[in-house]
């Protein structure tokens, strides 16, 4: 049983200055003084570190509600529209979250822990961070695409290991090959890479694309070579080293560019 007394003050907050509307108001006593409150409409809701635990939220319409840290471990939220919603930081351990919809829902350092998902729940969401995830979760764009937001955050080595579970879970998409060869170019694991973008170029040629088959291979040819040109480069032009450099900067474009091909418009990571 949840004491409404201590819920008071935040009550007053958010009736004077809240985004909830008057219509949901009921619906946001209601949760907050029984945790159960199916179908319940709290769009907008201010639900900072609530505490729902066991909560039955099934059906809700919580998009674009703000549960940053609240516990809703235990919590029933099957098939409740999360869309936007922020659950940074929020405990979810056991919660029930099997057909909710998770578009650009921020589950960013959440525990995950015990949680039921739908296969592939996470791949609309910002996960990074989070702990539990069971494995088979996370699709293959998912796990790219978290790949992405590591690169361009300057994580190399955590970008290499997420491109590393992508290509487990599709080894037929050429471009996480690329993502990944260019992480380990950028650590000087110049063969590792060098492999990367050959296996690459091999998916794009049985794919019919000869011309990044083409670029690919170059790539590989001249990551290969690098240290090689580095230790003979002196006072010369250094043109093999040049054309390194335009062909990998031609590269990197094609991580982010992969990313928005597999995720929906508008998300962003």
């Amino acid at each position: 049983m949840f004491n409404l007394h201590r819920w008071i003050p935040l009550l007053g907050l958010l009736l004077i200055a809240g985004p909830v509307e008057a219509g949901s108001t009921d619906d946001l006593i209601k949760v907050l003084h029984h945790g159960d409150c199916r179908s319940c409409q709290l769009t907008d809701a201010d639900l900072v570190h609530a505490d729902l635990r066991d909560a039955d939220l099934r059906d809700a319409r919580l998009q674009r509600a703000n549960l940053g840290e609240a516990q809703l471990d235990g919590a029933d939220l099957r098939r409740a529209n999360l869309s936007f919603t922020s659950l940074r930081g929020a405990s979810l351990r056991g919660a029930n979250l099997e057909g909710s919809l998770l578009y650009g829902t921020d589950l960013r350092f959440a525990d995950l822990s015990g949680a039921k998902l739908s296969p592939n729940a996470l791949e609309k969401a910002h996960w990074q961070g989070a702990s539990g995830i069971s494995k088979g979760i996370q699709s293959h764009a998912a796990l790219h695409n978290a790949g992405v937001e590591a690169t361009q955050t300057g994580r190399l080595s955590d970008a290499e290991k997420l491109f590393s579970a992508a290509i487990l879970r599709s080894p037929k998409e050429p471009l996480s090959w690329v993502a990944r060869g260019i992480t380990r170019s950028e650590q000087a694991k110049d063969d590792l890479a060098a492999q990367d973008f050959g296996y690459a170029a091999s998916l794009f040629e049985q794919k019919g694309a000869f011309d990044w088959a083409e670029q690919l291979n170059q790539a590989a040819n001249s990551i290969s070579k690098r240290r090689f040109q580095q230790a003979k480069q002196t006072s010369g032009s250094g043109v093999g080293n040049q054309l390194l450099e335009s062909t990998i900067s031609g590269l990197r474009l094609l991580a982010p560019l992969a990313a928005k091909a597999m995720i929906p418009l508008g998300l962003g990571l």
